[in-house]
């Protein structure tokens, strides 16, 4: 079935393209590189804002450190355990939607739905702006210009993408390589030294280390726990997007989880270690990362390598919703709660609506936070950890619903993190409310209901075309062909051609105002009219005001009431120019006819279109 023909209330299917193909989808390793920036990229922030927020409590603050460290990374391995069980129950992709709307209904699944999308969309932001802070912050001449950077940064990602997710896989699986190589060397070397290397990238700059703190309160542990959580967005986007990897998927999808989880835990602690053993403080204009890359190998080229690539993988790591979103919009769409035309694929299996609906939301939020990632991040997090709570309690249902071989465990392991996600839901977006959060819990609510009334709207026109039911036989009907006409031409006799085919009677008409030379201009038409004799009758509208989309239809409700059994049919003809700038030459007069009897009439309307070489 064409777009063209495709009913309303259906996802029009379509012809694979003739390269799809397993080549076009994601490994194991092809998946890590493509989905996982995010979560890898979340290292350069995330024991960061764990320091930040224990600052507050001074050097005995910054104590705690590992232990909330460490229990961010508990929290992961409860995620990945999960994830790999939603990969494996639900193959499809969606994530926690998916879950949702198996066993918690469809409300539950929008609210899931749309905490990720809302998600998604702001990673992007962060990402590509966190990527050019960076670049800025090592050429401070460039900081005036960061929002048209943030902006290119985008266009690229966005033009990979196009390409295909294998093709983004590609590209960014180098940028990666080196990330997560030079962390883990980083952490080596630093867990061999007595002391740091160095520590000139600190020197000069101000501490924010609080001087008269000394007691660390449980509110202080918790908020310093809420901000790291940062680190875990992307957990949930190979869960998202099973139906990019090759066969077999499930299990593709799985190592890629397990792999994620464990190389991202390694990082976290390794560097939150080593936090604790160079007593490393927060100071202004100089980020965590840099001071570990500086305490571990040293003021030298190492040391910018590690920087270099921080940059490029933060700007890179918005690939991951790319990843991940288009999938979740095709289920959307699927499902009747997003246009269809999310569910078309292109060449190369990409989702180029979801894509392209994705970059350029993400550069109005580029545009009006004016490429600044602190306007941004305080948003941030909250709407993956809402997508995580759900698909936790949506899996405990799915396991006591099939009570399969060990199920207990795996009810009681996704209930544990569901208890676990569901307090770092409710810390996370109550520590940043003030701070920016209040725009998430309002915006989410409004994208379920946008999801509900595109649901609503589906609905209505599959009961209006029967969907579902077997429609009446399909009979003829007398049928009366109107054809526009301004002039005569050969566009004229290929249009009297055309509704000679499909209708039994064809019926010329022209519109005539009161001008005198509109007058002239009639009679002509009438005296070369008689001359050609075409066999079909040329009808004159009379029009007082300079309207020519009325006339006709108010001529086609008149032909429609004065012969009820008929059915009428509007044929426009138009010229197509062969160049595309030729086009802006045209008057425009069919597109005005249609529109006028499309709003005023129940007339089929037929545009022909006359190619020009």
């Amino acid at each position: 079935m064409s777009l063209l023909t495709a009913e309303p209330g259906t996802v029009p299917a379509g012809d694979e393209p003739p390269d799809a193909g397993e080549r076009h989808r994601l490994t194991a390793v092809t998946g890590l590189a493509a989905l996982s920036l995010d979560a890898m990229a979340s290292v350069a922030y995330g024991p960061e804002a764990i320091v930040l927020v224990l600052a507050a409590a001074g050097a005995h603050g910054l104590g705690f450190t590992l232990p909330i460290t460490l229990a961010i990374a508990g929290l992961l391995a409860v995620l990945v355990a999960s994830y790999r069980q939603v990969i494996a129950a639900f193959p499809d992709g969606g994530g926690s939607y998916a879950v949702a709307k198996a066993h918690l209904g469809p409300r539950t699944s929008l609210v899931a739905a749309a905490s990720l999308v809302l998600d998604y969309i702001l990673n992007v932001a962060v990402a590509v702006t966190a990527g050019v802070a960076a670049l800025t912050s090592a050429f401070p001449g460039l900081y005036g210009d960061r929002l048209w950077l943030c902006l290119a940064v985008l266009a690229l990602i966005t033009a990979v993408n196009l390409r295909g997710i294998v093709e983004s896989a590609k590209a960014f699986i180098v940028p990666t390589a080196v990330f997560v190589g030079s962390i883990f060397v980083l952490i080596l070397v630093g867990l061999f030294r007595s002391g740091p290397a160095s520590t000139v990238t600190a020197t000069g700059h101000v501490s924010v280390l609080a001087d008269n703190a000394s007691t660390v309160g449980a509110l202080l542990l918790l908020k310093a726990f809420a901000s790291g959580c940062a680190a875990l967005t992307g957990v949930e986007a190979i869960a998202n997007a099973v139906p990019s990897f090759r066969v077999p998927r499930v299990k593709r999808a799985q190592h890629a989880e397990i792999a994620l989880g464990a190389v991202l835990g390694v990082m976290l602690i390794g560097l939150s270690v080593l936090i604790s053993r160079f007593h490393l403080q927060p100071v202004e204009g100089v980020t965590v990362l840099a001071q570990l890359a500086d305490a571990s190998l040293g003021h030298n080229w190492a040391f910018y390598v590690i920087q270099f690539a921080t940059m490029i993988l933060l700007a890179l790591s918005a690939n991951t919703s790319f990843g991940g979103l288009p999938v979740l919009l095709k289920l959307l769409a699927r499902d009747n709660y997003l246009p269809h035309v999310f569910a078309l694929k292109a060449d190369r299996q990409v989702h180029r609506h979801g894509v392209l609906a994705l970059a350029l939301v993400s550069a109005g939020l580029l545009v009006v936070s004016g490429g600044d990632t602190n306007t941004l991040v305080p948003l941030f997090a909250i709407g993956v950890f809402v997508g995580f709570t759900v698909a936790q309690i949506g899996m405990v249902r799915h396991w006591n619903e099939e009570r399969g071989p060990g199920w207990r465990g795996k009810a009681l392991l996704n209930g544990f993190g569901a208890l676990l996600t569901g307090v770092a839901t409710v810390v996370v977006t109550a520590s940043k409310f003030t701070e920016g959060a209040w725009l998430i819990v309002i915006a989410l609510p409004l994208l379920v209901l946008a999801f509900e009334t595109v649901h609503r709207a589906y609905t209505r026109i599959g009961e209006r075309l029967g969907l579902g039911g077997i429609p009446e036989a399909p009979h003829r009907d007398r049928s009366v062909v109107i054809v526009p006409v301004s002039s005569l031409s050969r566009l004229t006799s290929e249009a009297l051609t055309a509704a000679s085919s499909l209708g039994d009677e064809v019926r010329a008409v022209t519109v005539c105002y009161s001008d005198p030379e509109d007058h002239a201009e009639l009679q002509a038409l009438e005296r070369t009219w008689a001359e050609w004799d075409p066999g079909v009758p040329l009808i004159t509208l009379t029009c007082r005001r300079r309207s020519l989309g009325r006339p006709v239809a108010a001529y086609v409700r008149e032909v429609a009431a004065s012969e009820p059994a008929t059915r009428v049919t509007v044929l426009i003809p138009e010229t197509e120019p062969d160049r595309l700038w030729q086009r802006l030459l045209q008057n425009q007069r069919g597109a005005v006819v249609a529109h006028a009897v499309r709003r005023e009439t129940d007339a089929v309307i037929c545009r022909l279109r006359f190619r020009l070489f």
